[in-house]
């Protein structure tokens, strides 16, 4: 009887691995034909004919992003965006986090921040009346439009919130009978017993600041100011108007090896490998971040 069990266990183990090996490949599965379509020729690409494998081998769509200076800009401009708003939001996060995570009889007005933060995170002024205050305040153009308008995610602020809440109050305790005061408490204790879920709001910050373009097209109207996001999704190939500026021959053989499709694909190749490259980095975190500090006992 329990061979039949063991050998039954470990079928239903095999039949998960296939499933999760066939999930798995099905979601690769349109990521390598963008990859293809993005080195295949224009077409290949308007009849159809790529699959898994690219058609007509041409780097085409990518010499004309990396031979733009505006991209490496825009690049540049995306790089400072994230670095800015990652520092934001971990400070303020972390410091609208730790007072909220104390009970009420230590923090008296607990209760009535957390509505303002509840109703904040549920309604709020809409586009027109934030692209107002942005303009009221000078700054459309700059990259603190795109930094600012999202300085507090609410959500990030109850996951560590609630994970603080889960620290063991004998550690803070310890920490004060040897002299540690409230903002030592918060750097010498929480912080470090709290690296998953500062890795996982860290990582919802990195991948939702770099992945936004529509904030650009809303607070930028330059496009040398425009973030990476923002400028890639302008970018467009009209041939007829390259004829009438009269490009080099070529110039123009480059050109028509391109189609709007297969330049759209390489933008998205091109755009998610920063973020290929920082999420090995971070993901170990990202389960116990996200299961424990969702979670208040």
């Amino acid at each position: 009887m329990q061979q039949h069990q063991n050998a039954w266990a470990q079928m239903g183990k095999a039949v998960i691995y296939i499933l999760v090996v066939m999930m798995g490949f099905g979601c690769l599965l349109p990521l390598l034909n963008i990859l293809a379509i993005s080195f295949s020729g224009s077409a290949a690409v308007t009849g159809n004919q790529v699959g898994l494998v690219p058609v007509d081998f041409t780097l085409a769509p990518y010499q004309k992003m990396l031979e733009d200076s505006q991209f490496w800009r825009s690049f540049l401009i995306s790089v400072e965006r994230v670095f800015l708003q990652l520092v934001l939001n971990m400070f303020l996060v972390v410091l609208m986090a730790y007072p909220l995570s104390k009970p009420k009889h230590e923090f008296h007005a607990r209760g009535f921040y957390m509505k303002i933060m509840i109703f904040a995170m549920l309604f709020n002024g809409g586009m027109i009346p934030t692209y107002l205050v942005v303009k009221q305040l000078g700054l459309l153009n700059t990259i603190w439009s795109l930094v600012l308008p999202g300085a507090v995610p609410i959500f990030n602020v109850i996951l560590v919130m609630n994970f603080f809440a889960g620290v063991p109050k004998s550690l803070e305790e310890a920490a004060v009978i040897d002299g540690a005061s409230p903002m030592q408490v918060l750097l010498r204790v929480y912080i470090p017993c709290s690296v998953p879920v500062l890795a996982t709001v860290a990582l919802f910050s990195i991948v939702g600041s770099w992945n936004d373009f529509f904030s650009g097209l809303i607070y930028i109207t330059k496009v040398q100011n425009y973030p990476l996001m923002t400028y890639i999704q302008s970018l467009s190939i009209n041939i007829a108007d390259l004829l009438k500026s009269g490009v080099s021959a070529s110039t123009l053989e480059n050109v028509t090896q391109l189609s709007n499709k297969n330049l759209n694909a390489a933008k998205i190749v091109v755009s998610t490998i920063p973020l290929i490259a920082i999420y090995p980095f971070l993901q170990k975190y990202f389960v116990t971040g996200i299961v424990v500090g969702a979670v208040k006992e």
